[in-house]
């Protein structure tokens, strides 16, 4: 039987790794998979012996606050590696921590898959070399990161997206208000606030900030909120009761959110991509420590922050970017984006653009396919 040790630190790896898990059993039920994830590697029988909703920070001095935490997590894998010897280490985004952990696997010869590459294409370009030393094989998921890599000799398959096959709802937008117990004779904004800890803490505050000044002027306004995997309830609690909105919160359903929005507001991330492929119109924020971005500003090589514009090649979504990210600014952004509906109709054409970029689907079956290689030898 073989064993595999898989690294998912964030809600959006969690739920890219449980697709691989999922398509690599459907061909090989006997493999045993461990490691760090969340609920969606749980329901594919996954042991996790690291919960990714303590992992999940972002910034440079954010990480810093959670260092023991996390530091605790990856001597644990460490020794894991050491004690399990596993086929397969299979390290999912989540650089910092992963390469790290890579470290240790080529030193103990164990062979490492990199799925979903660190977007070093965006800033740290230098990495590449680090990885060369360190991965023996990357699956990436856009159509760009191919060459970059292979341009810097390191093996390389572009599998696909596997939003691609993943995204979508059963539901038109009428029906999705009616599951969701929303009215779909008004209108509904989406505040999609982000899946880490620190995200809640930074964005959703000034995104309720923003809703309430939109509330006042509109007061039939809906809005929902999809609650993140690597949440708990108690995460959201102190912020919400700050004010009296006619808010809806949703677990684990966030395409059927996706459809019943008339417009979101949503932190940069993967979810970008989620809501483009769902063709909602959007606008994106981010917002970290001030120092992080004074740092992280300087090295970043791409012209746009969220996926769904670095995929399309163009500024589809606006964005509002660390002081631009106020409430008055994001009340005025979703204003535009639901009330107008000329602007509305425009970007849901416009949003087709991802989706042809990301290519065709069966991106869970391409990398599972070479996670089998590795594992033949």
């Amino acid at each position: 039987m073989n064993k595999i040790m898989i690294i998912a630190g964030e809600a959006s790896g969690d739920a890219r790794a449980a697709g691989l898990v999922r398509a690599v059993k459907r061909q090989r039920p006997d493999v045993r998979f461990f490691g760090i994830g969340g609920d969606q590697l749980r329901a594919e029988g996954v042991e996790t012996l690291v919960d990714s909703r303590v992992m999940a920070v972002v910034g440079l001095f954010e990480v810093l606050a959670h260092f023991p935490t996390i530091y605790g997590a990856l001597r644990l894998m460490r020794r894991k590696l050491r004690e399990e010897r596993p086929d397969l280490l299979i390290l999912v985004d989540y650089p910092d921590f992963n390469l790290r952990l890579a470290k240790t696997a080529k030193a103990l010869g164990i062979k490492v898959l990199y799925y979903i590459s660190p977007q070093i294409w965006a800033w740290r370009q230098e990495r590449v070399h680090h990885i060369k030393e360190l991965v023996d094989h990357m699956a990436v998921v856009f159509p760009f990161e191919e060459p970059f890599y292979r341009n810097a000799d390191v093996p390389v398959t572009f599998v696909g997206h596997p939003l691609v096959e993943e995204v979508g709802s059963a539901y038109n937008r009428a029906g999705a208000c009616r599951e969701l117990g929303l009215d779909p004779a008004r209108k509904v904004l989406g505040l999609f606030p982000g899946s880490r800890r620190s995200e809640i803490k930074r964005l959703l505050p000034v995104l309720l900030d923003a809703a309430a000044q939109l509330h006042a002027q509109y007061p039939d306004l809906q809005f929902v909120l999809p609650r993140a995997s690597t949440l708990s309830e108690a995460d959201l609690a102190p912020h919400l009761a700050r004010h009296a909105l006619p808010l809806t919160i949703v677990s684990a359903r966030p395409y059927d959110v996706m459809a019943a929005c008339d417009a979101i507001i949503s932190a940069s991330g993967t979810a970008t991509l989620e809501i483009a492929l769902m063709r909602t119109p959007l606008a994106v924020i981010y917002k970290i420590a001030p120092l992080s971005y004074r740092i992280m500003s300087r090295m970043i090589k791409v012209d746009h922050i969220a996926l769904c514009n670095i995929v399309a090649g163009e500024r589809i979504a606006p964005e509002l970017i660390q002081h631009d990210a106020t409430a008055e600014n994001i009340a005025a952004a979703a204003e535009s984006l639901v009330y107008d509906e000329a602007r509305n109709a425009q970007m849901r054409e416009r949003l087709k653009l991802v989706r042809e970029k990301l290519g065709a689907a069966g991106g869970s079956d391409n990398v599972a396919r070479v996670v089998l290689d590795l594992l033949a030898g």
